[in-house]
């Protein structure tokens, strides 16, 4: 797999001009020389754009960075992500959202649900057939009163419904920015209920879980990403694997 150097990214069959590119080797100061080469992960080198680099986006790609994937950080002001690109670097590099939607086999949606029909409609061709993990809470504060309409109707679904031809997938919604510093943690870690109607794109989505630093829990169709959205027992709880089974009523042994 070719591995691109730390900057703003262009999709290679993107136009230049679409995506205003800004090369960070320069602007971040970091000397070609001393980024060296990637090294291949035991597993496939997977290209992840992020959509939303905040609070969630932009941890859990650094994470996705450390653990061999290429990732593409993206905003609508993408020169204002250059501290991301630097940490992650040489597996970063960020751009505006329709390039981390066409560079991404994975794209992960940390956005406000209120955005994502926008996004639908703006990105949505450029992410048919790819696996989308949707990370989205949906809060009446923010988003308005159809945020009870999704709850209703369960997120995962409600989210899809706007990213046609997408393999949506639910995870990582009941994980608060704070726990993102427990990856990796000593012991049983954080467990990350998983939901999808496509069995690849789930099997996909639980690796980068598991890459990440967590242990998925594979919870079963997207329909079912309900009993663990926001307001569950499970949301942002800290649960072991064990103790999300358990509070999902699943069997004791499902995922290993």
């Amino acid at each position: 797999m070719k591995h691109h150097p730390a900057g703003i990214q262009r999709s290679l069959c993107q136009p230049l001009s679409a995506l205003a590119t800004v090369f960070l080797l320069v602007s971040t100061g970091l000397p070609v020389a001393a980024q060296g080469t990637p090294t291949e992960p035991e597993g496939r080198s997977l290209r992840i754009g992020i959509i939303g680099s905040g609070t969630m986006g932009g941890p859990i790609g650094q994470l996705w960075a450390d653990a061999g994937h290429q990732v593409l950080y993206s905003s609508r002001n993408p020169d204002q992500l250059m501290d991301l690109v630097r940490d992650a670097a040489p597996r970063a590099s960020a751009g505006y959202p329709d390039a981390a939607a066409h560079f991404g086999e994975v794209i992960l949606l940390a956005v406000p649900p209120s955005a994502v029909p926008q996004i639908g409609e703006d990105y949505g061709h450029l992410m048919e057939g790819k696996v989308v993990i949707d990370l989205t809470n949906p809060r009446e504060d923010r988003d308005g009163l159809i945020s009870n309409e999704w709850l209703e109707m369960g997120t995962g679904l409600a989210m899809a419904q706007y990213l046609s031809g997408a393999r949506v997938v639910k995870a990582f919604n009941t994980l608060g920015s704070g726990m993102l510093g427990e990856a990796h943690r000593p012991g049983e870690w954080i467990g990350v209920p998983v939901a999808g109607d496509d069995a690849e794109a789930v099997e996909v989505a639980a690796l980068l879980v598991r890459d990440a630093g967590f242990e998925p829990v594979v919870v079963g169709p997207l329909a079912r990403a309900s009993e663990f959205d926001r307001g569950t027992p499970v949301w942002v709880s800290g649960m072991t694997a064990a103790e999300v089974r358990a509070a999902l009523g699943l069997p004791p042994d499902a995922d290993r």
